[in-house]
């Protein structure tokens, strides 16, 4: 059996995902799937930036054309913006990059501060990871925290320790690629766990059964994260249908899948379950800035199913 025939009608909200690094066939595989919202969170794009304007331009390409993009294929797209933990130790930019993530966590779409928090867990990635909770707190919004592949227990327990001495409610925060050895820290401290389902690395989607079948679903949720690297944006609704084939309730599954995001992220007053129940119309001849998702006389659909390409 397909894995879509178990999963039919169900809804799904991938909560990170960098579809910066993605084709439109992958928006089109995810809404297929029942993928209907999405969160962006601002990151590394694979080699250092080398001034303020190109970081501009990639957080108003986040609110802007990115989300129009997503919008062709009937996918809501909300971002979180901030300075990501591997550039924080650019510190002659990060400063000018500062100056400029006011201009941006207050526009539509923008449902938190992050992806932030540490990688090499230096001093300068605590001063700006300090500076970026500011933010959040004065802005109201929530915080998504990306937790280091090196020496991730002590990183996870660090950003948390950070967060509360800062006045945030850990319940506005979102502490991301989470794995065995994290887990029960962040859930007995009150923060959102989220969970990155990445082929090889990470958390595999047989393991992530595990977890919700020890832990239960509260406060836990899962994304892909696909980004530019080995990645699968078709992972949420693949770790559904695997959690259905062994025995998790839906109820449990959409909590984990759909309903924890929501409830996460719609703390930022930029999203609600009326806006993700609501199909979006779509009319892929619409442009953005005068650009389509369609080149020159292209039909909106194309039969992924044929090996000729018309």
């Amino acid at each position: 059996m397909d894995f879509m025939d178990s999963i039919r009608g169900m809804s799904f909200f991938d909560m990170h995902v960098h579809m910066t690094s993605r084709t439109t066939d992958d928006y089109q595989a995810m809404a297929d799937a029942g993928v209907v919202a999405v969160v962006e969170p601002a990151f590394w794009l694979g080699q250092p930036r080398t001034g303020v304007d190109s970081f501009r331009d990639y957080f108003a390409s986040l609110v802007g054309w990115e989300r129009f993009r997503a919008s062709q294929f009937g996918i809501r797209h909300y971002c979180t913006i901030g300075l990501n933990s591997k550039e924080a130790n650019q510190e002659e930019l990060a400063e000018q990059v500062m100056e400029i993530l006011p201009l941006f966590i207050y526009k539509e779409g923008v449902v938190g501060v992050g992806e932030i928090g540490f990688d090499d867990q230096t001093p300068a990635e605590d001063k700006y990871y300090r500076a970026q909770l500011e933010l959040a707190r004065e802005a109201g919004l929530p915080v998504q925290i990306h937790t280091p592949h090196r020496d991730k227990k002590q990183g996870t327990s660090r950003s948390m320790d950070i967060a509360i001495e800062h006045g945030i409610d850990p319940g506005m925060v979102i502490v991301d690629h989470n794995n065995e050895e994290t887990v029960r820290e962040v859930l007995d401290r009150g923060f959102w766990a989220g969970f990155t389902i990445y082929p090889f690395t990470k958390m595999g989607n047989e393991r992530m059964v595990e977890v919700v079948k020890q832990y239960g679903p509260e406060r836990i949720m899962i994304n892909s994260a696909a980004d530019w690297g080995i990645s699968d944006p078709l992972a949420v609704p693949k770790t559904a249908a695997l959690m259905k084939q062994r025995g998790i309730s839906d109820e449990a599954i959409k909590l984990v899948t759909f309903t924890n995001a929501l409830t996460a992220f719609a703390q930022s007053g930029q999203i609600s379950l009326e806006d993700l129940t609501q199909p979006i119309g779509i009319d892929q001849s619409q442009r953005y800035n005068g650009s389509s998702v369609l080149r020159g006389g292209q039909a909106p659909r194309v039969d992924k199913e044929s090996t000729i390409i018309k």
